[in-house]
């Protein structure tokens, strides 16, 4: 059944409705993560914080304190169904049965609690953070984000009136079918909604995950959202994240083993995981590098996930490492993930999926009917392309706010929040990013790990998302 968004946000007590509904209302990434946390270092103390990188948006101003806590205490209160458990015991997760170990299921439902956070105001801003032994602590991190995201969507939907949440909507909903009918029928093509953390809404992003399976068919390869995935029997999609190179990175004792601990995670993993979800994320210190110092076994694994870097820079860099360490790219998978929207979309898979015919370039594919022409398109992958749609597929209301108000003046817009490892054993963490516009740590601390790790291939780029 289709929510009334628009009668649901006028009418319903909003205050009390609950954002978060699950545990498993989380990137399926967190709950691998999590495992592997708690299999290798859940002793290791750790503090995660919010960070506001769309400075201006005064998020304090915006959300009442009281409905924050009210929200966050909920999560707390939460566990994991029995229906849920029996989900994740008996799944198949990328061919895979069992990958989450007895053990760990039994810890996660007798023992795993979420500890409690610390809160405070300053300069227009919450200053939101985590802290405690690591295996309790990671997944606040998308819980609080989604918190933030959808209390600041709410507050901006409470100043509207019923006629215009209606046409707020109505106008959401045609600019999401805008972009299903220009991906429907592109040969090859892969999506999933990687949009949790960001989203304008639960609701909205269920109503958004609904459209594009009914709407793109076999191309929308699943979710990042595990609770949507087990509610609505899709593919729950993810492998791994930046929190895990940063936690090793700060634990090394010195340089050579802060250089190395890249490559010991990626070890460690892959033994965890029995040579399943090999996807890389290697941009945590910079993309080049990475690639250039890692052991060959390296360029075994499955594929790489793009994240900071210019994905048309990144995937041809990926390829043609590939080559040089004498592995078929066509076996490979490259996975984009940072600020996607259609035209980026239709681009990157006309550059990977397929070898595009001169003088034509990848800004030329911008329709499904560009992709039936043979004199533009030629279907012999290069790669397999997919794409992690996010923020721009969950929460896109640009430009729909029915008082007209754009930019910096709307409320609906979405922001670049983020929530990150600050901390591991007391130690710093950093993350350097192929975007120096991403880059969180101290002043000292970046030295040397730009010093240790090389900028190679670094730029600055704007953030968006």
């Amino acid at each position: 059944m289709i929510v009334n968004l628009a009668e649901r946000a006028h009418n319903h007590n909003w205050r009390v409705d609950p954002i978060v509904r699950s545990l498993l209302d989380t990137d399926f990434y967190k709950l691998l993560m999590l495992q592997f946390i708690w299999k290798h270092f859940a002793q290791v103390e750790v503090r995660f914080t919010i960070t506001n990188r769309t400075s201006w948006v005064r998020l304090a101003e915006q959300i009442a304190e009281d409905d924050l806590r009210m929200q966050l205490e909920y999560v707390r209160g939460l566990r994991v169904r029995k229906s849920e458990m029996i989900w994740l015991a008996g799944n198949t997760f990328y061919g895979t049965r069992g990958i989450f170990e007895p053990q760990f299921l039994e810890w996660l439902d007798r023992e795993f609690e979420l500890p409690e956070y610390g809160l405070r105001f300053a300069d227009g801003q919450m200053q939101l953070e985590f802290a405690g032994p690591w295996a309790q602590v990671t997944l606040w991190e998308v819980y609080a984000l989604s918190i933030l995201s959808e209390l600041k969507t709410r507050a901006a939907l409470a100043k509207l009136s019923e006629f215009e949440l209606d046409i707020l909507y109505a106008r959401a909903k045609a600019r999401l079918w805008g972009k299903v009918e220009r991906l429907r029928g592109v040969p090859g093509l892969r999506l999933a909604d990687f949009g949790t953390r960001r989203r304008h809404s639960f609701l909205w992003q269920e109503y958004v995950v609904k459209a594009m399976r009914d709407g793109l068919g076999d191309a929308f390869t699943g979710t990042s959202n595990t609770y949507l995935a087990y509610k609505h029997d899709l593919e729950a999609i993810g492998t791994n994240a930046h929190e895990l190179p940063m936690a090793l990175a700060a634990l090394a004792d010195d340089d050579a083993g802060l250089r190395a601990s890249q490559y010991a995670l990626l070890e460690l993993w892959q033994k965890t995981y029995d040579g399943e979800l090999l996807v890389m994320l290697p941009d945590t210190y910079g993309t080049t590098q990475f690639l250039r110092g890692a052991p060959d076994w390296v360029a075994d694994w499955t594929g790489q996930r793009i994240d900071s870097k210019d994905p048309f820079v990144a995937g041809e860099e990926y390829i043609a490492w590939l080559e040089r360490r004498g592995r078929d790219p066509k076996s490979k998978r490259m996975i984009a993930s940072d600020g996607l929207d259609v035209d980026t979309i239709l681009a990157l898979h006309a550059q990977f999926a397929g070898r595009i015919q001169a003088p034509y370039t990848a800004w030329d594919f911008q329709r499904a009917e560009d992709f039936q022409d043979p004199k533009k398109w030629r279907p012999e992958r290069r790669i397999r392309f997919s794409a992690g749609w996010g923020t721009l597929l969950t929460n896109d209301f640009r430009d729909c706010d029915p008082r007209g108000e754009t930019g910096k003046e709307s409320a609906l817009d979405p922001i670049s929040l983020v929530c990150k490892l600050a901390e591991a054993n007391g130690r710093p963490t950093v993350k350097l990013s192929d975007n120096a516009a991403k880059a969180s740590g101290t002043t000292a601390d970046l030295i040397r790990y730009r010093r240790v790790f090389g900028t190679e291939g670094m730029s600055n780029l704007p953030t968006l998302v």
